[in-house]
């Protein structure tokens, strides 16, 4: 192939990226950034086209692996773009790492071609340059997914009922928000199962579907809000709905129009909470803790969750200043005030390192401009070394400051990178309760990154998470149980789960429904039951009387997931297909055929196939 028949390929495959449409799923951020840096890459093209100029043979092969890198990046991204939205959203660390393979192909290629030498025009000599320098970055630092999105995700996977604000989030960051987007998603759901007949989707598509009937009953719900006559909408702005106790200050317990943040995390309405300060008070009426400082700072989200309540009842606040003027002065605060925290924090004594903590634990859980603003003005770095202060109450506010600080994608890289895993696993071991729970939700937080699960297993962090999981608050047992089951997605962090005695306590949790947590542990029991030691340790726990009987009485997900570590507890198993029959675990699975999930009757009908192997017809 002649040298301009070459390059007028990677010019007609570079044009076909400009026509991909607009990517509307989990992976649209991976899918922009990768089409904008390859169309950048155009006008390298239309010179070499325009040109004369003889490639060696380095420059060729450089250009024939562009070519086959760009012929994969195009199927990944038409790949993405097509099927079940929910899919994507479930597969989205695959889909990550298919990016992070093809930027290096390209970045590689790039390598190869030695542009750098060719007779081009300078300012495209600058645009190439400033494109490979993109998958070189891109290249060293793999992109991270929507966090918010992957927590609501595995808190459904885990059996969690959502409430309508999570159900809001998952509609908004799914792109279906209309009839047209349900029926389009519910159509590729079922053209998937077709096609693929199960499989290696099989555990995904209750929960596709789950997920797919939540969002229609909230759009539907949206809908018929829309549809009602003038005289109902009139009705609702009239009544006088019940104000949510989080709208109303703690003081005077009416409906907060410019709600404020005090130093210990309590929000009251400025002018109440001012009266109390100026009459000399200096601790927080609600939880009677003394305010490290007097600062009120302006909580925007809650107060824009209000205003959207008010409007949705036609409620009208006070009139104050622009939500613009407000939000820049309460940026610049925020400017000065982190500049002020971050000098406390390297050079003040342990009670002004204490409070500059804490007062950045505050702001870094305010909102995203003041995550951004701390880890530029290079915070992560001092915070992790307040990991292992010997005072509690800072290694509690550095835990937790960077926890959340990792809510933003960019910065779980640098936490990681300074060498703060092997420390929150230290916290996790010794820390006071509080900064244990917190350092269990920011492991879970950093482990979203699928090479962190792996760093984060090798750390030790599985011990002190399953004895968290043991002897936790209520909200440490749901930290650490959300933690495990995400760490167990990678395969070795099932084997250090299942050698460091995970089983023991969570059956313990699975017997004593009264917990709270049988939820948490039988979906954790179902992700480690598919490794042969986990199926073996699970085995050795008489667990198939306890599992019939939540198969028998549990909650459709709990259900699913009991059948399912039967399933393998008992396949090839003649000793506990036994027992199964001795429990009366037959009839159990009859009726689960008849009235589980998808998923369930596929187990109970597998399961039921093997006793009868065994035994013959019942």
């Amino acid at each position: 192939m002649s040298n301009q028949a070459r390059v007028s390929q990677l010019s007609h495959s570079v044009r076909e990226f400009s026509g991909l449409p607009e990517c509307r799923n989990a992976a649209r951020d991976l899918y922009g950034n990768l089409v904008r840096r390859v169309r950048l890459l155009s006008p390298l093209f239309e010179e070499l086209e325009d040109s004369e100029e003889q490639l060696d043979d380095d420059a060729l092969q450089g250009l024939q692996s562009l070519k086959i890198a760009l012929d994969f990046a195009l199927d990944l991204l038409k790949s993405v773009n097509e099927g079940s939205k929910t899919f994507q959203a479930l597969q989205i660390d695959k889909t990550t790492n298919k990016f992070h393979e093809v930027t290096t192909q390209i970045e590689e290629a790039l390598c190869k071609i030695h542009y750098d030498l060719f007779d081009l025009p300078e300012e495209v000599q600058e645009q190439i340059q400033l494109v490979h320098l993109q998958f070189k970055r891109a290249k060293t630092q793999m992109e991270s997914p929507d966090l918010q999105l992957q927590t609501d995700l595995t808190m459904v996977k885990m059996g969690k009922e959502p409430d309508q604000e999570m159900v809001r989030r998952l509609s908004e960051k799914l792109h279906l928000t209309t009839d047209d987007d349900l029926r389009r998603e519910s159509l590729a759901i079922h053209d998937m199962v077709v096609s693929t007949g199960g499989g290696e989707f099989e555990s995904c598509f209750d929960t596709m579907s789950y997920v797919l009937k939540k969002i229609n009953d909230f759009v539907m719900m949206g809908d018929s809000e829309i549809g009602r006559s003038d005289r109902e909408q009139r009705f609702v702005k009239h009544r006088s709905p019940v104000i949510p106790d989080d709208f109303r200050c703690p003081i005077s317990l009416e409906l907060m129009k410019d709600p404020v943040i005090v130093s210990t995390g309590q929000t009251y309405e400025r002018s109440c909470i001012q009266k109390w300060l100026d009459a000399g008070h200096k601790t927080c009426p609600k939880t009677q803790l003394t305010l490290l400082h007097t600062a009120l700072t302006p909580n925007y989200v809650l107060k824009s969750l209000i205003t959207l309540w008010c409007d949705s009842n036609g409620i009208e606040l006070s009139k104050s200043q622009s939500n613009s003027t407000a939000q820049k002065t309460g940026s610049e605060c925020n400017q000065t005030s982190i500049t002020a925290l971050l000098g406390k924090l390297t050079n003040g004594n342990l009670n002004e390192q204490r409070a500059a903590a804490g007062e950045l634990r505050l702001l870094a859980k305010r909102n995203a401009d003041n995550r951004i603003c701390i880890a530029e003005n290079g915070a992560i770095p001092i915070l992790v070394e307040l990991l292992s202060s010997q005072d509690k109450r800072t290694q509690e506010h550095a835990v937790t400051a960077l926890l959340n600080l990792s809510i933003n994608e960019a910065n779980k890289g640098i936490i990681v990178s300074v060498g703060a895993i092997p420390e929150i696993v230290d916290v996790l071991k010794n820390g006071s309760m509080e900064a244990r729970e917190n350092a269990a939700a920011a492991l879970f937080s950093l482990s979203v990154v699928d090479e962190n699960k792996v760093a984060i297993g090798a750390a030790g962090a599985i011990p002190p998470l399953i004895s968290l999981l043991q002897h936790g608050t209520p909200r440490g047992k749901k930290d650490a149980a959300t933690a495990i089951f995400n760490l167990c997605i990678y395969q070795g962090n099932k084997v250090r789960a299942v050698r460091a005695g995970i089983v023991s306590p969570l059956m313990g949790l699975v017997k004593d429904a009264s917990g709270g947590m049988m939820d948490e542990a039988l979906a954790i029991l179902a992700i480690i039951a598919g490794h042969h030691e986990g199926k073996a340790a699970i085995g050795q726990a008489d667990p198939i009387p306890v599992l019939v009987e939540v198969v028998r009485t549990g909650s459709p997900r709990n259900r699913e997931n009991g059948v399912a570590v039967l399933w393998c507890v008992c396949a090839g198993d003649a000793e506990c297909l036994m027992v199964m029959k001795e429990v009366g675990g037959e009839d159990v699975l009859k009726e689960l055929c008849a009235n589980g999930t998808d998923r369930a009757k596929r187990k109970a009908g597998g399961l039921l196939e093997l006793l009868q192997r065994e035994f013959g017809e019942p």
